[in-house]
């Protein structure tokens, strides 16, 4: 069914990022309700096991949001009040947001210009002896150079917690990242390639940091609900310390289990709307995302694209065009570096950042995924065609704004 316009409801709108939801998690969620068990129970400890299995790692715990599952990974990885943790500033706010959490400081660096990741050049000139960490950020679904990082951060003594949200089907020479790092998270917010609304995961080869990470997700108690109140019966807890509300509930799982195994499927389809794209627009004033080296695979997960100089409208400009057509796109990212918190809190000065600054300022994403019908991803390519040569009668737009 079609999407319609929250503006203009009688107008058709491709929406950035649509779930694809089938009758099997509808079926699953029924059954969630009717069997009266809604939080954190059986369908959550299957998705648990289900991801670990498909990541190949030991451990996997599951939470309300790959930002929980982030900062429980620093709490328990043992990083706190004056420590510093290397973040690449082209990321979502909370990959810095979750390092303040835990009482230790973001060192921010820029970005490589093709994968849009952290290099190992780049961590090694910004460690100090305050450093305990890395979280590298598999950009769009593209791995970061994990081999490289572990070099570095085996050399250094740091732990590699990745954030790992727009990349569970990432391969590096067909090992998933997570294999390389110490503590990796994943997100399944509404939009990413596995979806259950809200929710995160975190996996790890090491049983004393997924548990630490189980009693600190749940209250700081030592044993949650689904052991306390299950047919074998009632057990007593006890606060072991002061932790938080990061759980998954059942109802979330429910989603999971089925979106999980389409995970392939799904990639395939990502990978022909990639190619479609990649054809369609070669001839516009864009620069079209980069091809990775035949080693990795790419998650598919965003599909940006930057504005060139040339073109006769500005990135947001570009974006307003296209929402008045009916298609919605996103930005991925504004740097961490140019949010009003962390330019005051880090008071890093100008131009520090380049690569990243350009790409935040320059791009935007398409509409991606398997929730993308064929016909919609035809109007955004013809959308793009007309108001980038302006067959749609606009006037090119001044681009004064531009550095």
């Amino acid at each position: 069914m079609t999407s319609v316009s929250l503006l203009n409801p009688a107008r058709p709108y491709v929406v950035f990022g649509k779930p694809d939801i089938q009758q099997a998690e509808i079926d699953e969620v029924l059954d969630s309700l009717q069997s009266g068990w809604l939080g954190t129970g059986p369908k959550v400890k299957a998705f648990e096991r289900a991801i670990a299995q498909y990541v190949g790692m030991e451990h996997a715990v599951a939470t309300n949001s790959c930002t929980a599952a982030l900062h429980l990974a620093l709490l328990a990885s043992g990083i706190g009040p004056g420590d510093e943790v290397i973040v690449p500033t082209m990321t979502f706010c909370a990959t810095a947001n979750v390092v303040l959490h835990a009482g230790a400081r973001p060192v921010l660096v820029d970005v490589d210009g093709a994968s849009q990741c952290l290099t190992a050049e780049a961590v090694e000139a910004a460690i100090t002896p305050r450093t305990k960490a890395v979280i590298p950020v598999h950009f769009a679904g593209w791995p970061a150079d994990l081999p490289s990082l572990r070099s570095v951060a085996d050399r250094h003594g740091l732990k590699i917690i990745q954030d790992a949200a727009h990349c569970l089907e990432g391969r590096i020479e067909s090992i998933p990242p997570s294999r390389y790092g110490d503590v990796s998270c994943f997100s399944f917010y509404s939009t990413k390639n596995v979806v259950t609304g809200e929710g995160g995961m975190a996996v790890t080869n090491d049983r004393a940091v997924a548990e630490r990470m189980r009693v600190l997700g749940l209250h700081g108690i030592d044993a949650d609900a689904w052991t306390r109140f299950s047919s074998a019966g009632y057990r007593h807890y006890s606060c072991a310390a002061p932790g938080f509300k990061y759980n998954m509930m059942d109802l979330q799982a429910a989603l999971g289990l089925h979106q999980l195994a389409r995970v392939e499927e799904n990639l395939q389809v990502r990978e022909a709307q990639w190619a479609r794209y990649a054809e369609a627009l070669r001839h516009l004033p864009l620069d079209l995302p980069a091809t990775p080296p035949p080693a990795v695979r790419h998650a598919r997960h965003l599909y940006t694209v930057r504005v060139r100089p040339e073109a006769p409208l500005t990135r947001d400009a570009l974006m307003a065009a296209l929402h008045e057509r009916g298609i919605g796109t996103g930005v991925h990212y504004v740097p961490v570096h140019e949010h009003p918190y962390y330019r005051e809190l880090l008071q890093n000065p100008e131009g520090m950042y380049p690569v990243a600054s350009a790409i935040g300022r320059d791009t935007c994403s398409l509409p991606l995924g398997p929730g993308l019908r064929n016909e919609e991803q035809a109007s955004v390519i013809a959308a793009l065609h007309d108001t980038l040569s302006g067959a749609d009668g606009r006037q090119p737009n001044e681009r004064s704004e531009r550095a």
